[in-house]
């Protein structure tokens, strides 16, 4: 049994959600996000919550139970605050520039590393080592940080690269004489 599942979704005042062909529709102050949905787990949309229920006993319903329900907190969470992730950037001459819709890096490579921002998203340097990326999709978010991580990813060595805000980089000793 999903604990997760069990607790239905609270929608905030400000916030509306639809159920429609097959999508949940949810609008709020930020924007609009949909979701597709499975057709394992019912779906209702009561006074101020939306509840989840798997639609029969098999073993694939439960599993998709606690999961669509935490999407479904995901679009919420998203339309009301927003998400937002911290890139740190460690390493002499390793320097970020947001330009637009454009992120230029310089990260010891021959050339300047040119990042387009995709649609909805939101990318600040508020100093040349930080990048903060924001929007209202969590799955987008973390994708387009994982993007601008994989131009230059931490080494065990010098701790030289692109790291979250808060990950920990297992440092190697190196040579001893």
């Amino acid at each position: 049994m999903s604990r997760t599942g069990k607790k239905p979704v609270t929608v905030p005042s400000g916030v509306t959600a639809s159920i429609a062909d097959g999508q949940l529709s949810v609008k709020g102050p930020k924007g609009t996000l949909a979701m597709p949905l499975a057709d394992e787990v019912t779906y209702s949309v009561e006074d101020g919550s939306i509840a989840v229920k798997p639609a029969n006993d098999s073993k694939r319903a439960r599993a998709f139970w606690g999961m669509q329900r935490t999407l479904i907190q995901n679009l919420i969470t998203g339309v009301t605050e927003g998400y937002t992730k911290k890139l740190l950037i460690t390493g002499v001459g390793y320097r970020a520039n947001a330009q637009g819709k454009t992120l230029k890096l310089q990260l010891g490579y021959s050339h300047d590393v040119d990042f387009a921002v995709p649609e909805g998203i939101e990318i600040k340097t508020p100093d040349n080592t930080t990048v903060e990326i924001s929007g209202i999709d969590k799955q987008q978010v973390g994708q387009v940080a994982a993007e601008i991580r994989r131009w230059r990813k931490p080494e065990p060595y010098k701790g030289k690269g692109i790291k979250y805000d808060g990950e920990f980089i297992f440092r190697k000793e190196g040579k001893k004489k």
